[in-house]
């Protein structure tokens, strides 16, 4: 089974410029950490862009969503920043139907070494293997349905949105 991924950037990408303190993009990191990794999934990588979520249009988006549409794979995991990953999965879950899509990230950059990129790619690509058509954020060994989640910003992890559908106490 292959699974195709699609590099967006974030800070899975993110290098840091020791002059000024800056963060920036030079190049996708992910065949690095593959390798590291020791994977053996068999994986088709493609960078889209190299970009902050915050900066990410509905133009862009629309590429991952085209993207998506025109992969010939049915497995597929995003690497995406964090800050509005939610948003984009929601655009995936209401655009994209019989595939598996997972969209993962980090919170700290992958070249910091200390970084939760190479343990959130690895949980990304076993979910996208064995996890049910749909599109799904997975982050810190957990994976969440693309309509019931959300980034606690605070705690600074992803869990389960609290849904208002729901009445509570009843």
């Amino acid at each position: 089974m292959k699974v195709k991924m699609f590099i967006t950037g974030g800070t899975f990408d993110k290098e840091y410029n020791e002059i000024d303190g800056t963060l920036f993009f030079k190049a996708t990191h992910l065949p690095e950490m593959l390798k590291l990794g020791r994977s053996k999934v068999d994986v088709d990588l493609r960078t889209l862009m190299l970009i902050d979520s915050l900066e990410m249009t509905d133009a862009d988006r629309q590429t991952v969503v085209q993207q998506c549409l025109k992969s010939k794979e049915e497995r597929i995991v995003i690497t995406h920043g964090t800050d509005t990953m939610e948003e984009t999965a929601k655009v995936l879950g209401t655009s994209v139907k019989g595939k598996t899509i997972i969209l993962t990230g980090a919170m700290i950059p992958y070249k910091f070494g200390s970084s939760d990129g190479l343990f959130n790619l690895g949980s990304a690509l076993a979910f996208a293997q064995v996890l049910p058509n749909g599109v799904y954020i997975a982050m810190n060994g957990r994976y969440f349905t693309w309509d019931n989640v959300k980034k606690n910003k605070k705690a600074g992890e992803f869990e389960e949105a609290v849904r208002s559908d729901l009445v509570r106490g009843s």
